[in-house]
């Protein structure tokens, strides 16, 4: 990739909060990760201390497909903000379930508290038994995005604006103040919006009014695909593009053959039950796109054990085999990897001690964003 397409900035990591039972991976393998708070706080206060930037909380409102138990993304989120110092905390959230003043509210006094580390990740939303069994009309694939584009955009007015007039298809706002404003910082001037979604209205929307778009897992040739779609729609509005995020699930071990055995046993250890029945509910999403893009339209039995596609990012080998997929990975212009692991504490700890110094070394390879230039500095993996 050109210089110039290249962030400066240094590529940024994420991690799944496993604020769900049964870990990030379907599979009755053994999983040192637990739901409950006491361990997420413990979590999120190493983490920080490994090289992690971010933390997204998942959202689900019933059990289902391996998650039996699971805690409330918002206030989920504020908990976690509040036992650390520097992690930006982002609180999955649907469009649909929330309405935006409400959510806005929320995140402004979240920020206040948090000294401007709340983030919202709106989630169009996948699983259409959770709407039913609350009673909520599901809505095809497509007006659910128009949804989430409407949602952002009323979210986005009520932070930056005095007074918000809203006559849309979904939301309603009449001269609806907010005060508090979450907190405007030279970094963000409100709390940054990420969406996911891997179908063309998905990228559509994230090139018309998101900060941050969540790719599903990808390899080199997908990540390329999804950039030139989601940057073309922000050409076409004169929009500066959304950074881009990408899931991964990493296994990092001394040897790749050891790496390579573990993914073996999670994968002969799935919950094939389980398994399948996340695949039926979440390609029927999917299959109603008219352009076959939908996510996780061509994922594998495989694929779905990570239930992001988080196996296909390849972040699996010694500490140096990842480091080197994921400078490259930003090199094609990722900005933020969004991490699972099998063991958390232990992983990530490993993780901030043998790999990421080894990405940063890496990095100061690469041509300098504004001159072109390559460090001369040599290489020590």
């Amino acid at each position: 990739m050109p210089a110039e397409n290249l962030s400066a900035d240094p590529v940024r990591f994420a991690y799944w909060v496993p604020n769900v039972s049964g870990g990030l991976v379907t599979s009755t393998i053994e999983q040192r990760t637990d739901w409950g708070y006491d361990y997420n706080r413990e979590l999120a206060v190493l983490a920080e201390n490994n090289g992690f930037d971010y933390a997204l909380s998942q959202v689900r409102y019933m059990a289902s497909y391996g998650a039996e138990f699971q805690h409330e993304s918002t206030s989920f989120s504020l908990a976690l903000l509040l036992a650390t110092q520097r992690l930006k905390v982002i609180a999955a959230v649907h469009p649909g379930l929330w309405h935006p003043g409400v959510l806005a509210k929320l995140g402004a006094t979240a920020d206040h508290l948090s000294n401007g580390r709340f983030a919202v990740n709106v989630v169009s939303g996948w699983f259409k038994g959770e709407f039913t069994a609350l009673g909520e009309p599901w809505l095809e694939h497509d007006e659910r995005y128009r949804r989430s584009e409407e949602f952002i955009q009323a979210l986005r007015q009520i932070w930056t604006e005095d007074h918000t007039e809203l006559a849309g298809d979904f939301y309603r706002l009449r001269d609806f103040s907010l005060k508090p404003k979450p907190l405007n910082t030279p970094e963000r001037p409100h709390p940054e919006i990420f969406q996911g979604g891997n179908s063309s209205a998905a990228r559509a929307m994230a090139g018309r009014v998101s900060d941050w778009y969540f790719s599903n897992g990808k390899d080199f040739d997908g990540v390329v695909e999804q950039l030139a779609d989601v940057r073309a729609s922000a050409a076409q509005v004169g929009r500066t593009p959304p950074k881009f995020g990408l899931n991964g699930f990493l296994i990092a071990r001394d040897t790749e053959a050891e790496a390579r055995e573990t993914l073996r046993e999670i994968v002969a250890h799935a919950d094939r039950e389980a398994v399948e029945g996340f695949g039926a509910a979440v390609k029927q999403a999917g299959q109603s796109t008219g352009d076959g893009k939908g996510m996780w339209q061509d994922s594998s039995f495989e694929d779905l054990v990570q239930y992001n596609d988080g196996f296909r990012t390849g972040l699996i080998g010694t500490p140096e085999q990842i480091a080197e997929r994921i400078v490259a990975y930003k090199s094609l212009g990722v900005d933020l990897l969004l991490l699972g692991f099998l063991h958390y504490h232990e992983e990530v700890e490993y993780f901030g001690r043998r790999v990421l110094p080894l990405v940063r070394e890496l990095e100061a390879r690469l041509p300098d964003a504004r001159t072109g230039s390559t460090p001369a500095a040599p290489l020590r993996v």
